[in-house]
């Protein structure tokens, strides 16, 4: 019998619907007060523990340190395998962080709801149990953390939320799921390159995303341009363009020695330097602007933080954010 932590850290699927629709945490989270044992066979001892119970705006990279460190500690004490449910506008964070600080050997999964316990349709304790079955696999080891929601299973580097409210929000743009969840057995159909994991004690903070837009002026990365500033991820336009007005701006934050980051704010693609005129992304490059590829902006600021975080130089930094596949 396989011994399963599930981490409980709030986020819709812990939440209910009020009688006017409003959807609110719950004092005490179903997922704690349900007996699951039935469901699994005499295979899986789940052990439930409800390390925090917030909203997942609230969350932020302290509350994943937590996580972390948490997950070592059940991992020398013989668990087998975590599950995270976790609120969805930032679950996809949550899950590449770990995925960059983890060791590569238990099965970490995380899960969430789009709907709460108590609406018609609810996804969560579906999702709650496909995630069980895939952290009980064998074939999930070494495959860094995942996301598993709406029968499908994710690599945390890639996955992302595309859709406000539907059940099928999270996936893998270019790529595709790594796995399908069917009748508790989990297959599995890609491998992810995996690299050596970062190894933190603590996270540092000042670190900005910043998304480019049309007729975008120097005046909001002037404001950035500061010494308590410890880094900068751009998701600039197209292919890795920004408007010329910015330049200035960007060259004074480089010239203090702020590592700037810039990925596309497409959906699909990477960030490449292909064009070669005022604000094109030759001249970024040349610049000392960092090309990350294949990372969405939200998930390009959590490597820059931990890479930061973990003490790395600016050379150290610029490899570890331009590597296309870490």
């Amino acid at each position: 019998m396989k011994k399963i932590l599930a981490l409980h850290t709030g986020g819709t699927i812990s939440m209910s619907q009020s009688d006017n629709g409003d959807v609110t945490p719950n004092e005490v989270n179903p997922l704690l007060t349900d007996n699951f044992e039935d469901l699994f066979d005499h295979k899986i001892e789940l052990i439930s523990e409800e390390i925090f119970n917030l909203p997942s705006p609230h969350m932020a990279p302290e509350q994943m340190l937590q996580l972390h460190d948490r997950i070592l500690q059940a991992e020398k004490a013989g668990i087998d395998g975590v599950v995270i449910t976790h609120g969805t506008d930032t679950l996809e964070e949550t899950a590449y962080f770990l995925d960059l600080t983890l060791p590569d050997t238990i099965p970490v999964v995380l899960t969430g709801a789009m709907r709460s316990s108590n609406e018609i349709g609810s996804d969560g304790l579906y999702n709650f149990i496909s995630a069980i079955w895939t952290a009980y696999s064998e074939e999930a080891r070494n495959k860094g953390v995942l996301v598993v929601m709406n029968d499908e299973v994710h690599t945390a580097r890639y996955v992302t939320k595309t859709h406000t409210t539907n059940v099928s929000t999270f996936r893998t743009p270019t790529f595709g799921p790594i796995g399908l969840v069917a009748k508790h057995q989990v297959q599995f159909f890609q491998e992810l390159i995996r690299l050596e994991n970062v190894q933190l004690d603590h996270v540092i903070d000042h670190v900005y995303l910043v998304k480019a837009y049309a007729g975008m002026d120097a005046q909001l990365l002037e404001v950035l341009a500061q010494p308590s500033t410890n880094g900068i991820v751009l998701e600039a336009l197209g292919a890795g363009n920004m408007p010329p007005q910015t330049l200035p701006a960007l060259k004074k934050i480089i010239d203090m020695n702020i590592p700037v980051v810039l990925v596309s704010r497409c959906f699909n693609g990477i960030a490449e330097d292909v064009y070669e005129y005022e604000g094109g992304g030759v001249g970024l490059k040349k610049m000392g602007i960092i090309f990350c590829r294949g990372l969405n902006g939200q998930k390009a600021r959590i490597k820059l933080l931990v890479g930061l975080s973990a003490g790395m130089n600016n050379d150290q930094i610029r490899h570890y954010l331009s590597d296309a596949v870490s």
